[in-house]
């Protein structure tokens, strides 16, 4: 078992949960985007998306048995892909919009605020703890280190 496994599955969650931020970022910013694409003669309301994460190793008893042996895979997680929430889009009443149909209602992005913030939330909390145990990794190769003096 190497001496960095630690930080390479703290980097990793760093990475990943840093991917969200952006994500959830940007379906925020476009909460109110009603022409994100163009299909089939119209425009599309933007459609909210999500990362989905996947751990680096399958099973524990994988990685035990790869780290023993040395040929383990990356501890951590990834993120494999990008995916688009399959919700419908809203419909609301606005005659007025440019976007409205023959019968005053525009469709808007399949976006919750309110959804999305506790999901800033929770990708930030779990940005902060993967801070965190990088940091106390590093406080005891520190301390080791002091020890061989």
């Amino acid at each position: 078992m190497r001496l960095t496994s630690g930080f390479d599955a703290s980097a990793s969650a760093l990475t990943a949960q840093r991917l969200r931020m952006d994500v959830i970022s940007s379906n925020i910013a476009n909460a109110e985007t009603t022409r994100a694409s163009y299909a089939n003669g119209r425009y599309e309301p933007y459609k909210r998306k999500m990362v989905v994460l996947e751990p680096g190793a399958q099973s524990f008893a994988d990685t035990l048995n790869g780290q023993m042996n040395g040929s383990g895979n990356a501890p951590g997680v990834k993120a494999t892909k990008i995916i688009e929430d399959s919700t419908p889009s809203k419909l609301v009443y606005n005659p007025t919009h440019p976007d409205a149909d023959e019968n005053g209602y525009v469709k808007m992005p399949n976006v919750d605020v309110l959804k999305e913030m506790v999901d800033m939330i929770s990708a930030s909390r779990s940005y902060e703890a993967n801070v965190t145990a990088l940091n106390a990794s590093k406080g005891m190769f520190v301390k080791a280190l002091e020890i061989g003096k």
